[in-house]
């Protein structure tokens, strides 16, 4: 069961299973309804990461546990994560996607990270047909296939039932599409990931680590505006994305006819013989031999020019270019980074719960608005730009969501206003559409107030009715 992806873990013995679905029980929040348990951190939420993604294939559980040393005997070089909080489920499963939990700087997390190297897929033999034969497909690393698909799709789905944030490293190349995969429903089960991403309901932040990159219909399933209120994309200035490779722009976009136009713009040499072979006065060898001149031209400048063309191709797939989808994260510091800004969203998402239920009528925009005004009004004016300081705003959150030694929550001061108007227009809008009810409504209201309350009221209706009598 384990090879196919039904049990999720396999352990040796009762009290390990037992002792695994506590640990896996301790990522969770303890309803739907509250925050994920963040506990203290055990590592550092400054400190750098050590191992540096490469180029060659390696394995991903490095970049997120980290590794012993490859060089120092006896040190330790840390991965993304905090150390020792990385659990992988699904390990035997579609080993082309690496998936589990984990802990950043305290707080609980999923983790789907891409499996670099070439692995080996298994087929048994069937035991009922004798005739049958096992199986061994090779799998690329940074590739798709159906079940590596499924098993991406699943986890996006558990995680966002287990209310835990999401943390993608992508690296994906594009998906598998040999006719078997199609036939094994790799199309569905990429449409799966977009539905799992479309439908979840924490913050989801996706990564692409250096050296890595994000092309084709890989790009297509984890595009941040499939879910724009909790999806974000952010890449390493090594990274890079796009739908295509730039070899495969420059097979489209910019071909030997092309690329023989530049030449002969840009290459003297080049342009002088095109220009004496327009010549109609040349006899059969002259032309002949400028012809072989030319040929040898473009021989030697073709190459030169293609590699041009593709590191041209290239720049559109930097993480400068893709600014326009996210921000650039210096591996090193990304940590320290992506912990500030999910403890913000996290933060913020309870506030926008506690908003919602104030004034359920109020769109994302309009109470981000909101919430800035109120950093103002508390910060000033002049600390405006700290809005952007994901530290300092939850410091900031955290500061005015929680009344102590007495002080007011300027936060739940705010909210309650709003859920004050909100039920008076509520209240104002009934009235309005059944004007026969509204002297029942106030005789109602009249006998569930004080009698100093109902002195007021009449003093003011008095005054309301003093100047329409003058």
């Amino acid at each position: 069961m384990a090879n196919n992806g039904v049990s999720h873990v396999t352990v040796p013995d009762d009290f390990e299973g037992v002792y695994t679905i506590l640990q896996w029980l301790s990522y969770m929040p303890k309803d739907n309804r509250s925050p994920v348990p963040i506990i203290a951190a055990s590592d550092p939420i400054e400190r750098e990461i050590d191992f540096v993604p490469s180029k060659a294939p390696y394995d991903p559980r490095w970049m997120l546990a980290g590794r012993p040393h490859p060089t120092a005997k006896g040190s330790w070089q840390s991965g993304f994560f905090d150390h020792g909080t990385f659990a992988e489920i699904m390990q035997s499963w579609a080993q082309t996607v690496v998936v589990g939990r984990a802990r950043l700087g305290g707080i609980p997390l999923g983790v789907i990270a891409v499996e670099t190297r070439t692995v080996e897929l298994t087929v048994p033999a069937d035991p009922a047909n004798p005739e049958s034969e096992a199986k061994i497909i090779p799998q690329a690393g940074q590739v798709w296939f159906p079940d590596s698909a499924f098993k991406t799709a699943q986890a996006i789905r558990d995680f966002d039932r287990e209310c835990l944030p999401l943390l993608i490293f992508a690296n994906w190349r594009g998906f598998s599409g040999g006719m078997k995969d199609m036939y094994d429903q790799v199309l569905k089960f990429g449409a799966y990931i977009v539905d799992s991403l479309r439908q979840f309901k924490q913050p989801a932040l996706v990564y692409i680590p250096p050296h890595a990159e994000l092309r084709g219909g890989s790009w297509v399933v984890i595009d941040p505006t499939i879910n724009p209120l909790y999806v974000e994309l952010y890449a390493d200035k090594e990274s890079r994305g796009g739908i295509l490779e730039a070899e495969g722009t420059v097979e489209i976009k910019f071909r030997r006819k092309d690329l023989l136009k530049t030449i002969r713009r840009i290459d003297s040499t080049y342009a002088r013989i095109a220009q004496q072979l327009d010549s109609q006065e040349l006899s059969k060898e002259e032309r002949k031999e400028l012809e072989k001149q030319l040929k040898g031209r473009e021989d030697h400048l073709l190459p030169i020019f293609h590699q041009v063309a593709v590191q041209f191709a290239d720049l559109h797939d930097t993480p400068g270019r893709m600014q326009e989808k996210g921000d650039i994260l210096q591996w090193k510091n990304a940590r320290t980074f992506l912990y500030w800004r999910l403890r913000r969203l996290l933060l913020e998402e309870v506030v926008k719960r506690e908003i919602l239920n104030a004034h359920s009528e109020l769109s994302n925009s309009h109470v981000q608005s909101m919430l800035r005004r109120w950093f103002l009004e508390t910060e000033g004016a002049v600390k405006g730009y700290l809005w952007d300081n994901n530290q300092v705003v939850v410091e900031w959150l955290e500061k005015h969501w929680q009344e102590e030694d007495g002080a007011k929550s300027a936060i739940r001061e705010n909210i309650k206003y709003l859920k004050r108007d909100h039920a008076l227009k509520h209240i104002r809008n009934l009235v309005q559409e059944n004007p026969e009810v509204a002297m029942d409504c106030i005789i109602h209201m009249t006998q569930h107030i004080t009698p100093a309350q109902r002195t007021q009221i009449a003093h003011l209706l008095a005054t309301m009715d003093n100047p329409a009598s003058s």
